[in-house]
């Protein structure tokens, strides 16, 4: 079983920026795929960009431009940089492992963009 615990979140004015980080813990599969997802209240989880242990990484259309994704495989690491943060971003952030048959998911962090 594969521990993530996330980090990074926070409450910021729409336009700032904020990296969240991600670190795995335990027997991770050396083709495995680390992604960040969000759920906003009342919404579904959705994707915000996933990444490869060989660097193939995608986003979701509403974060392209603005978000980028980045791993340190050295350091089991996973780390999102999200800038000109809007409102509509507001959510709780989970970072997500999948590896084989495994799957494991972090407790979340929140992010707050309010002016």
């Amino acid at each position: 079983q594969v521990q993530l615990v996330e980090s990074g979140g926070g409450v910021v004015q729409p336009g700032e920026s904020l990296r969240l980080s991600c670190v795995a813990s335990g027997r991770m599969f050396s083709f495995n795929v680390m992604g960040w997802y969000r759920q906003a209240p009342g919404k579904q989880r959705e994707l915000v960009a996933a990444i490869s242990s060989d660097g193939s990484a995608n986003y979701a259309d509403s974060t392209k431009g603005r978000f980028t994704i980045s791993r340190d495989n050295a350091k089991n690491a996973v780390y999102l940089q999200m800038n000109s943060l809007k409102p509509e971003d507001t959510a709780v952030y989970y970072c997500r492992y999948s590896g084989g048959p495994n799957e494991s998911w972090g407790q979340g962090t929140q992010v707050t963009v309010s002016s």
